[in-house]
């Protein structure tokens, strides 16, 4: 019983540091990525379709992603999207080919993501605790219900902590990463 509670809490806490890297993706950095894009939602006959389920998504150097949208008609509609989207890139349309150039960030837009990817460490970390609260609760219930001794819910609430601090050690260097990434000119 102490083993599923602690294996689910350390799933759960994979699973928050996971989506912390998914938040990290869309921030963007000085370099182009595909990540980047992957909030952007085309409007794909009548429904809200990822990009890159409507076009594929390519590197063409360090400052620029090349989109070539499957379908012909999508090519205006793929370049609305971007604009609308809140990264504030500027598509340039050649033909069937998008071409998105990463503007360069100033110092002031880099301090902007750096708060950001602050933010969201924050909140993941807040959500690993969360999870040790929970696992911690139900390892109390269990020596409520007297399915335990003392001793094993000490032991299984310490091996709940060294879960957490593991976590926690780990949203710190994602965010110690990305502020370096970041900070790069």
């Amino acid at each position: 019983m102490i083993d599923e509670i602690t294996q689910d809490a350390a799933d759960r806490m994979d699973k928050s540091i996971n989506a912390l890297g998914s938040a990290f993706n869309k921030i963007r950095t000085g370099r182009a990525h595909p990540s980047i894009l992957d909030g952007v939602m085309v409007e794909y006959y009548g429904s809200p379709t990822p990009i890159n389920q409507v076009a594929n998504v390519n590197i063409e150097d360090a400052r620029t992603l090349s989109i070539a949208p499957w379908e012909k008609n999508m090519v205006v509609e793929v370049e609305k999207a971007i604009l609308k989207s809140d990264l504030g890139l500027n598509p340039a349309t050649s033909g069937d080919l998008i071409r998105v150039p990463m503007p360069a960030l100033t110092e002031e837009t880099r301090k902007g993501y750096i708060k950001q990817a602050k933010q969201e460490a924050e909140n993941a970390r807040v959500s690993v605790r969360n999870i040790r609260r929970d696992a911690n609760s139900d390892l109390k219930e269990l020596l409520k219900e007297k399915e335990v001794s003392e001793d094993e819910e000490r032991k299984a609430q310490d091996l709940v902590q060294k879960i957490t601090d593991e976590h926690i050690a780990k949203v710190d260097k994602l965010l110690a990463s990305k502020e370096a990434a970041l900070m790069e000119i």
